[in-house]
């Protein structure tokens, strides 16, 4: 196997499969466990493939699918992350794995699973009496690996044994190197130096105090993989050699009543199967299909628990451990264990000392070796993780740059609690702030990840099939959805489309359905506007192209327009399309209705682009500050959009004798355009509860006059307080952007990605 693995490109010995969980605590707005039922808004514990409970109700944990890059999967996580964070109200997420403030002798809720989950119930009855409430309580990051299918067959090329039995034993080796060599990853993402007050007392009492809440023995990296942490009562030692040698040692567990079932196997390491987890039949019956790496602690300076580049080291340190020859040493189970204890309890010591094959040697001696060993492994095989090497170098080289040592400083300094409240609330206000985001598609139009983030919140498994075109499907159980663009979806006919995309197919149908519609004619020529110039010479007028989108093409005169302005807005709408309308204006303000199914969704009235003077600052300036706003960018891939000064703008400030230079006075605002779409730098604001009902009635009609069951309706409305009933259609939009009403400039937030897919999946 060697000499294959000697031959493999790097890019196929790096392939694989990738997966992380992360569970964490809930805790209320004063740093002290959330004793509440796991919220509703996150959907079905029992159900949701990504976010459920561990040990209590209280403890959320989160689990991405399976990806082919360690950066995917750690995006999902980080959505993951924000998705719960914004749905728990004034409760936040616990960034250390050592438990909050925990209640002396008070209730710490067990996971409910109900009727259904009795047997899952059983078991947390059992770890709470065996193990006590609060180690259980105890956080931290799972990491799934696979080797690719890829990998797996071009090194079992030319092997004598089956290929399962081949795969096993790759896993196996693998296995047992991660557990001789487990203190190191101990050692560089350790991050439980200390442990709080209220902490199990039994392990607090042998601590000394960091502050008046943190108590540590001031040498500890990782509380979390010592004897005061998530361990067996008594080391178990199955035999790895063989698959059924440790299935065998299990049962023998179980039998003996040292656990209970293979879950309470507490190793750093798991073997696992995709047909059935930890199920020993399942094991025995279709072997090792991944593996499931548990001594890693919450790294409480990051949102999603572990950095990046910490993974990917992680990555390269299996590579390694896989494609290295053993020791033989023959107690090697029970020294590593030691080891671990050692590194976990002692690590920060400068004189702590570790064994090799039986041997004493000083643990920055054993790292360094270990850690040039992987280096050198990296670059003869040309694997590409050099960026990763610096930090690590760094944190074997000086204990002090090692994250328990910097957690242990700031605790020392401010307390465990009020760090870590601290922290939780900055990751909260960050995953705020993404909140239009989903991690890893920046690339995708803004309403897309909408769409893609309200389908993960409730558990739908999400396919990108072509990113360039925003093509996604949306999968719940046998029910699947192909989605274009957030709201092409199946729910819309072909003819409806076309009808709304043809203004004057739609003016027609709208018109006979006893809707109002702004008079106009079609242009084709500049001796057709001459034609139809008497008839509008006198009055407001818009000219715009017959066929486009987002006020693309467009010009309007509020009070009316010389021959020669009107020609030359006619030429420049010519550019987008061959066919030009020429229409009356209709006076009052424009609103944007955003019908989906039977109902508005939402309702924004667009402000155009514009700027607010204060006296010092050009024109071109206050735009510059203005687009500095995180909220504003370019290609529909945030809430708002980037103002442009183009040459429409130069024209329309030109018509208020002014120019991008000028200086405006103190509160003086001055519009840049006068078409007010968002994808031109104007502003929404939410008007979606002060709308009467009477106009979305009219909304709503308009949609069905075309067939159409998301629609876009423009509306010109005079006065909201008239008791006539006054609007105009001016559009219907068969592609209409959610995320205008998602995240409107002011108002309240709709939660429009909610339902569309109410519409798509009849939730």
């Amino acid at each position: 196997m060697q000499k294959q693995f000697n031959q493999l490109p790097h890019q196929l010995i790096t392939s694989g499969k990738f997966a992380i969980e992360r569970e964490m605590l809930r805790v209320t707005s004063d740093g002290t466990l959330a004793v509440t039922k796991h919220p509703k808004a996150l959907g079905h514990k029992a159900t949701h493939p990504y976010i459920t409970t561990d040990f209590s109700e209280s403890q959320i944990e989160l689990i991405t699918p399976t990806f082919p890059t360690i950066e995917a999967a750690h995006d999902f996580l980080e959505t993951l992350y924000d998705i719960t964070a914004l749905n728990i109200g004034d409760e936040r997420l616990w960034p250390q794995s050592m438990p909050c403030a925990l209640p002396e002798g008070g209730t710490i809720p067990l996971a409910d699973f109900g009727v259904t989950g009795l047997e899952a119930s059983r078991y947390r009855e059992h770890l709470l009496h065996k193990y006590g409430a609060k180690k259980q309580l105890i956080s931290g990051i799972h990491f799934n690996f696979s080797f690719s299918d890829e990998m797996l067959s071009a090194l079992y090329e030319g092997s004598p044994e089956q290929y399962r039995h081949f795969k096993d034993q790759l896993y196996l080796k693998l296995i047992r190197q991660y557990l001789r060599m487990r203190w190191l990853i101990v050692y560089l993402f350790g991050a439980t130096p200390a442990v709080h007050v209220s902490y199990e007392e039994q392990c607090v009492s042998q601590m000394q105090a960091l502050h008046e809440d943190t108590f540590s023995n001031k040498q500890a990296l990782s509380y979390r993989n010592s004897d005061c942490g998530y361990t067996n009562v008594e080391p178990l030692y199955p035999n790895y050699a063989t698959l059924s040698s440790y299935i065998d040692d299990v049962r023998r567990f179980i039998a003996k009543g040292e656990i209970a079932n293979p879950n309470e196997l507490y190793s750093p390491i798991r073997l696992k199967t995709s047909k059935g987890g930890n199920d020993l039949n399942q094991l025995e019956a279709h072997g090792i299909d991944y593996i499931e790496i548990r001594n890693i602690d919450l790294n409480p300076f990051e949102k999603t628990g572990i950095a990046r580049s910490d993974l990917r080291f992680l990555h390269l340190f299996l590579l390694y451990l896989t494609f290295t020859e053993e020791t033989p040493y023959f107690d090697w189970q029970a020294e590593t264990y030691n080891n671990q204890q050692r590194v976990a309890k002692e690590g920060m010591s400068p004189t702590s000392i570790l064994t090799r094959d039986g041997h004493a040697i000083p643990l920055h001696t054993y790292a360094t070796e270990l850690f040039d060993a992987i280096d050198a492994f990296n670059t003869h095989h040309g694997l590409g993780f050099e960026d990763v090497f610096p930090a690590v170098r760094e944190k074997i080289d000086h204990v002090d740059r090692t994250y328990a040592s910097r957690l242990k400083t700031i605790m020392t300094e401010t307390g465990y609690h009020a760090w870590s409240l601290a922290q939780a609330e900055h990751f909260y206000e960050d995953a705020y702030a993404n909140r239009f985001r989903i991690h890893g598609y920046a690339d995708l139009e803004l309403s897309t990840q909408i769409l893609m983030k309200s389908a993960i919140k409730r558990g739908y498994r999400v396919d990108v099939i072509d990113r360039s075109d925003q093509f996604i499907r949306i999968r719940n159980g046998k029910h699947e959805e192909y989605v274009k663009q957030a709201t092409k979806t199946s729910k819309d006919n072909y003819v409806s489309v076309l009808m709304m995309e043809n203004k004057t197919v739609t003016k027609f149908v709208l018109t006979e359905h006893g809707i109002r519609v702004p008079e106009g004619v079609e242009l084709q020529e500049e001796s057709d506007l001459s034609q139809a110039w008497h008839s509008f010479s006198k009055h407001p007028i818009v000219l715009k192209p017959k066929s486009t989108n987002f006020g693309v093409g467009i010009h309007i005169f509020k009070d009316g327009a010389t021959y020669e302005e009107a020609l030359s807005a006619f030429q420049y709408a010519k550019t987008f399309d061959d066919v030009v309308l020429l229409e009356t204006f209709l006076p009052g303000k424009e609103y944007r209705f955003l019908v989906i199914g039977e109902e508005v969704a939402g309702i924004l009235h667009r402000v155009p682009a514009n700027v607010t003077g204060d006296g010092t600052s050009s024109i071109r300036q206050l735009v510059a500050t203005k687009n500095e706003d995180p909220l504003r960018g370019k290609g529909y891939k945030t809430p708002l959009e980037k103002i442009e000064i183009d040459d429409i703008v130069i024209s329309f400030l030109r018509a208020q004798d002014m120019t991008p230079d000028s200086i405006p006075a103190v509160g003086e605002r001055v519009f840049l355009r006068e078409n007010s779409n968002i994808s031109t730098g104007g502003d929404s604001i939410d008007y979606t509860d002060q709308i009467p009902d009477v106009y979305k009635r009219i909304a709503v009609d308009a949609a069905k006059s075309v067939g159409a069951t998301i629609c876009g309706v423009d509306m010109m409305i005079p006065s909201l307080n008239d008791e006539h009933i006054e609007y105009g259609i001016i559009e219907l939009n068969f592609n209409p952007a959610i995320h205008i009403h998602a995240f409107p400039y002011e108002g309240k937030e709709r939660l429009i990605g909610e339902i569309l897919l109410d519409l798509l999946f009849k939730y």
